[in-house]
């Protein structure tokens, strides 16, 4: 499984907006290569045009050479929709790609099913569509009940578990 994660960092606003649209990009191209695009989770930024963050699950036949061509920093030009008269055009992004194999996590990870809460009717009340996935080894714990499919918040919480790992390897390495 491949995962893509464009940040705008400590960018304006303008950055988000730029994320945004570099999703849409995304998601265009993606249906030209045969390549489904899930978005996973996103952080919307403070006005409603851009997101500071946006974690995509690549998959299909070229998934590999197609989340590669979105790592790096990238700039994004246009003329600021915020600030009008302002004199920059250039505003950056990053995107960072993880992968990991789905056998890693055989061991590792303690799945608990429950109730979904929030709206859907009768439904919510019925099944057990919520996943909660702990990492054994580290306590690391995230709860998906975004789809009404158990096994796909069982996917998505498997990427957002991975996800965080990750991240804790990164800080661990920087201190």
């Amino acid at each position: 499984m491949i995962l893509l994660q464009l940040s705008s960092g400590q960018g304006p606003e303008e950055c988000c907006a730029a994320v945004r649209k570099a999703i849409d990009l995304v998601m265009k191209e993606a249906k030209q290569f045969d390549t489904n695009v899930t978005i996973i989770e996103v952080i919307k930024s403070r006005y409603s045009q851009g997101y500071k963050s946006a974690l995509l699950q690549i998959e299909g036949k070229v998934e590999r050479a197609f989340s590669y061509q979105w790592t790096g920093v990238m700039m994004w030009q246009c003329q600021s929709q915020l600030r009008p008269k302002h004199r920059r055009k250039n505003w950056f992004f990053s995107g960072q790609v993880f992968e990991f194999s789905e056998q890693l996590f055989t061991d590792d990870v303690r799945y608990q099913t429950c109730r979904a809460s929030g709206a859907g009717g009768q439904h919510v009340n019925t099944t057990d569509s919520a996943v909660q996935a702990t990492h054994v080894e580290t306590g690391i714990t995230v709860r998906v009940e975004t789809e009404r499919s158990q096994h796909a918040n069982k996917r998505l919480a498997k990427a957002l578990l991975f996800k965080k790992l990750e991240e804790l390897k990164e800080t661990d390495l920087s201190q």
